[in-house]
């Protein structure tokens, strides 16, 4: 006991003469748990001291080649060998000695322990490694025990997989573990060792093709695939990720004739392997232990890698969401796949529509669909969305719709991926997907499904979808009985209202858009049934909707929503987020209203008429004044988008990547409002920069719009960025964009983004453009032909911001 408390308590006690002695003493006792005791100690002392490393290491030479010693004592001595690590000379030492040690036996359990140790003393020593490898190399031959054979694999595994060896592997180490998989009769778990290794070796060999494309190939792939369909799952998955990198990483060199081995790509092949497994692991079977964690741990695993093959391969989008309507059309129907795949009678047809299975059932069609989103998402990103993708989209909810065992919150939530602003296509009839979803909504609240309607007006939200969500939102307002739940929905009811106003006002402008519109006259009159007003404003009277009226008439409703939040808050902490996110989305629509109200659009039906109406009235030096305090106001709330990023901390990705979007939007704006101040030769312009000082902390605000705009493109769109610069450089501005936020980098090219860059790119090309046609016009017409064009350069980027889709960001129904 006094030894192994030694051994706990080296960090002091190695120092000690008295200590050491009594370790080293206590090695050759007759006594054989005084000398395992010793050995611990030893081992630990080994571990800090070089000189002491040394003396053991001598003994244990001596201790293990004396035929005298004990079979117990000498695999206990293995292990002092791991622990010799003090320095790189003596763990060289220390190898050295241990390879010769197991050279020169011939017993099996002793050269077992001596490589475990070996492999783990080399494995926090580089430079090792290689030679380690060759060492174990032999001992996976068939000429060795399986137990032997199972340890130099496990070697393998520490040194390549856990410990992440990166030192060259050569064509001897791949066939030598790839032979492994030949042998079916060995267990199972040393097929999985192997693939492990595999998975790591190629990682390591596969940049290095000249030396890798000396395998054959087709061999390989044949091995592989067939493990892919073995029933083992561990080495299903195994198998499936080394397929999976091959495709990300090698396919891209098609020409290559070793990758001729299928009749379709690669990729495809993999996406059909996971599918099969996808399908064996939902197959219908009779037993309720269907809804483990270690299924859909599984069935994560396999839809992970599909993610990943259309990360590397977008064009595949569209066979992949194939293959998952497909499987979702199977899983609608078990009974007929299990009478088909069975051949029972149909009397004996299991109730798979009951309680049993719809547990599972439920959290497998949330992972698919979580599944689903990501896709979409990946596609979004990438540019790859598609008419084709959207039809295989539509084609999967309506597998769903027309299976019978599917409930009403599945069939809502998979109808709003369909929701043509979220995907960038416009589709021919945009009121029919509305309605089917309303309907499911519909159902599902009649089931009193408190619980899945709220969650489905949350997606709602995050999808843009907000007539649906005013919908759930109104009537579960309804069904509260606490005062603070009723003042929550009715938040949410007011915000949700103004956002479907808006969303509904540009459409009604595009009358042409939706005449004749599929399921247009049923939307309306159950929006007129269920919920009045929106629905009057929805079918209203034949006169245009004003842009002003609308913002206006938001504006007051997310100011609502502020003021019914704020009567349940006990503290100044409660619904942080959402009170300064419905306040920042109120001084956005706020703002814009305004200025369309300084430009009296309320008089006005066409943008084209107010332009000719408001030309000699927008002269006035009062009127640019306006301009330039709106533009002021738009990009300190640009700013204040970027501090609500960067003042909660674990915000998701998709919460910041909306905020950021926003952000993004105020600084467009800011920059549109702010066109007087990009023609220095304008009569007015000293008289604004005057005004500017009184408004802005920065006295050139024309500098400090174009920067705050290039900040958040320089990661996005070059060619805009570029054409920025020119605006500065033509203004006579230094380029000073070190203080721009460095979250801005979490903005890609989604159709989202994509919309605010045709509108930015519109609005730089419009102001560069018209600085050129100042240049030849008399002082006394530029007043009048910058003003002219600057309003109608407003009015259209504002137009063009209002059919941008709006989405509520996860973050604040997660605080």
């Amino acid at each position: 006991m006094a030894l192994v408390l030694f051994g706990c308590w080296a960090d002091f006690a190695k120092d000690s003469a008295e200590i050491r002695y009594l370790v080293l003493s206590s090695m050759v006792s007759s006594n054989i748990l005084e000398v395992k005791a010793s050995l611990f100690a030893a081992s630990r002392f080994c571990e800090l001291t070089d000189d002491f490393a040394s003396v053991v290491l001598e003994m244990m030479v001596n201790m293990m080649a004396s035929p005298e010693t004990l079979p117990a004592v000498r695999l206990g001595g293995a292990s002092v060998f791991t622990r010799m690590v003090c320095s790189y000379s003596v763990s060289k030492r220390a190898y050295k000695t241990g390879i010769k040690l197991v050279l020169d036996s011939s017993e099996e359990k002793f050269i077992i322990a001596m490589l475990v140790s070996l492999s783990k003393l080399v494995s926090k020593s580089t430079s090792l490694i290689s030679e380690q490898v060759d060492v174990l190399l032999p001992y996976l031959s068939q000429e060795n025990s399986w137990q032997m054979r199972e340890t130099a694999l496990k070697c393998l595994h520490l040194l390549f997989v856990k410990e992440g060896c990166c030192s060259p592997v050569n064509m001897h180490v791949i066939k030598a573990v790839f032979s492994i998989l030949h042998e079916l009769e060995l267990p199972s778990v040393m097929h999985c060792g192997a693939l492990q290794i595999l998975h790591k070796i190629f990682l390591l060999t596969l940049p290095n093709l000249p030396s890798f494309e000396k395998l054959e190939f087709d061999h390989l792939l044949a091995i592989l695939e067939n493990a892919a369909q073995s029933p083992i799952m561990s080495k299903c998955l195994a198998a499936l990720r080394i397929l999976t990198d091959i495709s990300s990483k090698l396919w891209a060199r098609k020409n290559s004739e070793s990758f001729a081995v299928y009749s379709s790509p690669l990729p495809l092949r993999v996406i059909s392997l996971v599918m099969a497994q996808l399908r064996s692991l939902v197959k219908p079977l009779p037993d309720p232990c269907q809804t483990s964690s270690r299924i859909f741990h599984e069935i994560k695993s396999l839809l992970k890698l599909i993610l990943q093959l259309v990360g590397e391969h977008p064009d595949l989008g569209a066979t992949v969401l194939g293959e998952i309507g497909s499987f979702i059309k199977y899983f609608g129907t078990p009974n007929e796949n299990v009478l088909a795949s069975k051949h029972i009678a149909s009397s004996e047809v299991l109730d798979f529509e009951g309680d049993m299975y719809q547990a599972f059932r439920c959290k497998l069609l949330s992972h698919i669909h979580r599944f689903l989103a990501t896709c979409l998402q990946i596609l979004n990103e990438a540019g790859a969305i598609t008419t084709n993708v959207f039809d295989k989209v539509q084609l999967l909810v309506e597998h769903l719709h027309h299976g019978r065992i599917f409930d009403c919150y599945t069939r809502t939530v998979y109808s709003l991926l369909l929701h043509s602003r979220l995907v960038g296509i416009l589709i021919e009839h945009p009121f029919k997907q509305e309605l089917a979803t309303l309907e499911h909504a519909c159902k599902m609240l009649s089931e009193r499904d408190n619980w899945h309607s709220y969650k489905a007006g949350i997606y709602a939200t995050n999808q843009g979808a907000w007539i649906t969500a005013t919908f759930i939102f109104a009537e579960l307002m309804s069904r509260v009985q606490s005062e603070s739940c009723y003042c929550w929905f009715k938040s949410l009811v007011q915000f949700s209202h103004s956002e479907a106003k808006l969303w509904l006002s540009p459409l009604a402008k595009q009358g042409s858009f939706l005449e004749g519109s599929v399921g247009t006259n049923e939307l309306l009159a159950f929006l007129k049934d269920n919920f009045g007003e929106l629905g009057q404003d929805a079918a209203g009277n034949d006169d245009v909707p004003n842009y002003r009226d609308v913002l206006v008439g938001a504006y007051k409703n997310v100011c609502s929503s502020i003021e019914t939040l704020e009567r349940v808050i006990i503290s100044r902490k409660a619904f942080c987020f959402q009170r300064w996110f419905f306040s920042l989305r109120a001084k956005l629509l706020g703002a814009v209203g305004e200025i369309l109200e300084v430009l009296d659009t309320s008089k006005q039906e066409t943008f084209s008429i107010i332009i000719e109406v408001q030309n000699s009235a927008l002269t006035n030096i009062k009127c640019l004044e306006k301009f330039t305090q709106f533009s002021c106001r738009l990009n300190r709330l640009a700013k204040e988008f970027n501090l609500i990023n960067s003042s909660f901390i674990g915000m998701d990705c998709e919460s910041l990547k909306i905020i950021a979007r926003l952000a993004l939007s105020c600084s467009l704006l800011a920059f549109s409002a702010g066109f007087p101040h990009f023609f220095p030769n304008l009569p007015a312009y000293k008289y604004l920069r005057t005004c500017e000082r009184e408004h802005s902390q920065q006295s050139n605000l024309s500098s400090m719009l174009l920067q705050d705009l290039l900040g958040r493109l320089l990661h996005i769109d070059h060619e805009v960025s570029m054409d920025l610069c020119k605006l500065l450089d033509n203004g006579g501005c230094p380029r000073k964009c070190s203080h721009l936020q460095s979250g801005n980098y979490i903005l890609k090219s989604g159709h989202e983004v994509k919309d605010i860059l045709d509108i930015i790119r519109y609005a730089v090309s419009t102001v560069m453009h018209l600085q050129i046609e100042t240049n030849r016009i008399q002082n006394e017409a530029i007043v009048s032909h910058v003003t002219k064009n600057g309003v109608e350069l407003l009015l259209e980027i504002i137009r063009k911001w209002l059919q941008i889709p709006f989405q509520m960001p996860k973050q604040f129904f997660n605080t």
